[in-house]
């Protein structure tokens, strides 16, 4: 999967079905382009950059960023048309592996999801989001990792949906209690996990670290529901991590996440615990 970012705009990933939709808007500007007289190499340096750039972006080889649009709808006088594209390119910012969960979510009536060593992508703040990028060995580009923040943010949209899906989160006591990015940002997550929970759809619970007996020993678990009946779900400790969707394969994964959740502290002795650690900080 390629990584590679720069001011400009992002690398478009192999097998990307947002690929031609790129293309089409590389088209576009290099219609406006050749509309206002320019060649590649005098736009680029009316933009900033180089004819190379220029040209991957037009091929839709790149995914260009919305201030490179706004720039280049003014430099070619394009009348809002460049800027227009930005509907087909605020989708394709977001990495395909984080566009295809984000589906996933949104079409999940229901999600069981464990968490054991940080706090869950759905329920991260920016700044706990940007701290955990922050700590991805090797490291990531600035660039990257603002797309791998932004997208995991456009997440929280399952929140607002209507009819509201059934959310369960378990977190592990340790990943409340790590203080990812330094205590104010430890802080202001706990606090965003106490709003969290008082949603009627949210469910939030705590594993102790001291329980003696804990059925969460092989890792994450995620199981999301559909409206059909159908599900799938994955565990780092099951099926070598790769998600499955057969029955049989999900009652393992729902055995356990059954079994972890009885562990736990509930909901309501949780939000105390919570407290308990803010009152810490």
């Amino acid at each position: 999967m390629s990584e590679s970012v720069d001011e400009a705009g992002w690398g478009i990933e192999p097998g990307d079905e947002m690929a031609p939709m790129i293309e089409v808007v590389g088209g576009v500007i290099r219609f406006h382009r050749e509309a206002a007289g320019m060649g590649a190499a005098d736009f680029g340096e009316a933009m900033g950059y180089g004819e190379d750039m220029i040209r991957k972006i037009e091929r839709g080889a790149r995914i260009p960023r919305l201030e490179f649009l706004y720039q280049a709808d003014e430099v070619l006088n394009a009348g809002g048309a460049v800027t227009a594209l930005r509907v087909h390119t605020e989708k394709a910012r977001y990495p395909k592996k984080v566009r295809e969960l984000a589906q996933l979510e949104a079409r999940a009536v229901e999600q069981l999801l464990y968490c054991t060593h940080h706090i869950h992508g759905l329920l991260q703040t920016p700044e706990y989001a940007t701290a955990m990028f922050e700590n991805r060995q090797p490291a990531l580009s600035r660039g990257v990792m603002d797309r791998e923040v932004a997208a995991r943010v456009a997440r929280k949209s399952v929140f607002e949906q209507d009819p509201a899906p059934a959310l369960c989160f378990i977190q592990e006591q340790v990943t409340l209690e790590r203080p990812i990015g330094g205590k104010m940002v430890l802080r202001r997550q706990l606090e965003h996990l106490l709003e969290v929970a008082q949603l009627r759809n949210v469910s939030l619970q705590v594993m102790p670290t001291d329980r003696e007996e804990h059925a969460g020993m092989h890792g994450l678990i995620e199981v999301l529901k559909f409206p059909d009946g159908t599900a799938v779900g994955r565990s780092d400790g099951a099926f070598n991590g790769r998600p499955v969707s057969s029955p049989r394969d999900l009652r393992v994964l729902e055995l356990r996440y059954g079994m972890i959740r009885a562990q736990a502290l509930t909901p309501r002795e949780s939000q105390a615990f919570i407290e308990h650690l803010l009152g810490r900080l």
